[in-house]
């Protein structure tokens, strides 16, 4: 599923899992390190590995909060713009899936990763 969607979203520059911070990011607004690892499920490690090659990009600042041990993560214009341009690309990835599977195969699908996610670790 995640090739599907990188080799759709190819042309924008960006890779699904880029597409689901920066998304992460736009959404909530500058927001702590930790709280974005919540939202996206991931570890600390694996999370400031892959910000790190955001920021490398200019998609992100980084910055420290009023606590130095807090970091505020930040979208750029860059990343609005990439942001921007990558969303039709996944729109229609999504449209491709959901027309292959049926809505209600991919409803379905969706809830059973819920449950899964749901046992937790």
């Amino acid at each position: 599923m995640t090739k599907f969607y990188d080799d759709i979203l190819a042309s924008s520059g960006l890779k699904s899992t880029q597409l689901t911070m920066l998304g992460a990011i736009s959404i909530s607004g500058p927001t702590r390190m930790s709280e974005l690892a919540d939202m996206l499920a991931l570890d600390k490690t694996t999370l400031t590995r892959n910000l790190k090659l955001l920021e490398a990009d200019g998609l992100i600042e980084v910055a420290a909060g009023d606590d130095r041990r807090v970091r505020i993560v930040a979208l750029t214009q860059a990343g609005t713009d990439a942001l921007a341009l990558a969303l039709p690309f996944w729109r229609e990835a999504q449209r491709r899936v959901v027309e292959h599977l049926g809505e209600a195969r991919w409803r379905g699908l969706f809830d059973d990763l819920a449950k899964i996610e749901a046992l937790g670790p």
